[in-house]
C-alpha cells in the first residue's frame, strides 16, 4: 500500500507541476498618448491575461494623456487646455491637482529648470519650430525680444491650485502651462504604482523613451534596457547597457524634436535663463525610481553646467545620471555604473 501511495503522489505532482504555465512574453503597441509612441512589454500564462493588463494600461495612458494635453479640448472634460484658455478659477480631476503640485516640487528641487509655468516662452518656439519643419526654405528663429516678453509670464507662483475644491486659477492671464517636462514620466510612474499595488509584476512600459519597469522577469532576472546613442551611429546603437527592476530610465535629447534654420539644428529643450536649446550636452539620461523625477530631471540636467547638474544628482535620492556632451564625452555620476552590465 506504501509503495501505491508513493507512486500516487508522485504521479499528482507531475499533473500539477505539468498544468503549471511557463509565463509568455507579450507585447503590445500604442500610438495615441502623448503624441508619442508606446511599448507595453509583459509576461503572463496566456494572452488574453496579457490583454486584460495591457488594456488597463492603455485606459489610464488615454486618462492621463486627456487630461494633461494643452492641446485638445474635450466633451465634458477640464483639462490643461481648459485651464490655458479660461480666465477664473477652474474645476479639475484630482489627477490634476496632484500632478501640478508634483510639478511644483520640480521647480523647486530644479532650482526653477523645470518650470511648467514656461508655456508662453515654448508656445513661440512651437509655432516657429511647426513652421520651419513644415517650410524649411522659411524656417526661422523666434525674435528675442519676443522670447524676452513672453519670458515675463512664467512665474510658477501665479498658478493657484486649491487641494480642497480641486480649482487651478492662473492669476496671470498670459501664463500658460505646458507640462511636457513632467506629464508624461509622471503619468507613468503613477500607473507603475497601480500595477505593483495590483500584485502585477514582470512589465515594462516605454513611453515615448520614458522606461520604467515594473518587478522582473518571470525568472527573477532584471530588464535590460539600452540607452540610445544620440549621435545615430550604426556601429554603437547603444550608449549604455542597463539592468533594471523597479526603476525607470529617462533620456532628455537635442536628436529628439528639433528643425534646421541655415543649416543649424535647433532642438525642443529650452533653457530658461537664455530662451534658448541648451547647448551643453545632446543628451542626458536619468536613472531612479519615479519616472515622474526622471523625467523632470532629465530636462533640467540638460540645462545645467555638469558642475551644478552633477551635484543636483549626487545629492538627490536613489537617482544616477549619464551627460553625453557634443564632443561625444561622457560623464556619469558616482553610481550610475553599478546598473550597466556591459
Amino acid at each position: 500500500m506504501k509503495k501505491i501511495f508513493f507512486l500516487a503522489l508522485a504521479l499528482f505532482v507531475l499533473l500539477a507541476s505539468s498544468c503549471e504555465k511557463t509565463p509568455e512574453r507579450f507585447t503590445d503597441y500604442a500610438f495615441d498618448y502623448f503624441d508619442t509612441a508606446t511599448t507595453i512589454v509583459g509576461y503572463a500564462e496566456d494572452k488574453e491575461e496579457f490583454d486584460k493588463v495591457a488594456g488597463e494600461i492603455k485606459e489610464m495612458l488615454e486618462e492621463y494623456h486627456r487630461l494633461y494635453t494643452i492641446y485638445n479640448r474635450y466633451d465634458g472634460l477640464n483639462n490643461l487646455c481648459t485651464v490655458n484658455v479660461t480666465d477664473g478659477e477652474v474645476e479639475v480631476d484630482r489627477k490634476v491637482i496632484d500632478m501640478l503640485l508634483f510639478a511644483k516640487d520640480m521647480y523647486n528641487l530644479t532650482g526653477g529648470r523645470t518650470n511648467v509655468a514656461m508655456g508662453s516662452v515654448l508656445s513661440v518656439w512651437h509655432s516657429y519650430r511647426d513652421y520651419g519643419s513644415r517650410h524649411p526654405e522659411k524656417a526661422e528663429l523666434p525674435p528675442m525680444d519676443k522670447l524676452a516678453l513672453a519670458s515675463r509670464h512664467t512665474d510658477i507662483d501665479s498658478l493657484e491650485i486649491n487641494k480642497e475644491k480641486c480649482t487651478v486659477k492662473r492669476l496671470d492671464g498670459e501664463m500658460k502651462l505646458d507640462v511636457g517636462a513632467v506629464a508624461k514620466g509622471y503619468a507613468v510612474a503613477r500607473i507603475a504604482e497601480y500595477l505593483a499595488e495590483k500584485g502585477i509584476s514582470g512589465y515594462l512600459l516605454n513611453v515615448g523613451g520614458n522606461v520604467c519597469t515594473v518587478g522582473t522577469r518571470p525568472d527573477g532576472t532584471k530588464w535590460s534596457v539600452g540607452v540610445e546613442n544620440p549621435t545615430g551611429d550604426e556601429e554603437e546603437p547603444y550608449v549604455a547597457y542597463l539592468s533594471l527592476s523597479d526603476m525607470s530610465v529617462v533620456t532628455s535629447g537635442a536628436y529628439q524634436r528639433y528643425y534646421y534654420v541655415d543649416g543649424e539644428r535647433y532642438h525642443h529643450i529650452i533653457d530658461p535663463d537664455t530662451l534658448m536649446p541648451g547647448e551643453n550636452y545632446i543628451s542626458v539620461s536619468v536613472i531612479c525610481r519615479d519616472s515622474g523625477v526622471g523625467d523632470a530631471l532629465s530636462t533640467a540636467l540638460f540645462c545645467m553646467d555638469i558642475e551644478e547638474g552633477q551635484k543636483l544628482a549626487e545629492t538627490t535620492d536613489d537617482v544616477e545620471a549619464m551627460w553625453i556632451l557634443p564632443n561625444g564625452e561622457r560623464i556619469y555620476s558616482s553610481g550610475f555604473k553599478n546598473y550597466t552590465y556591459k
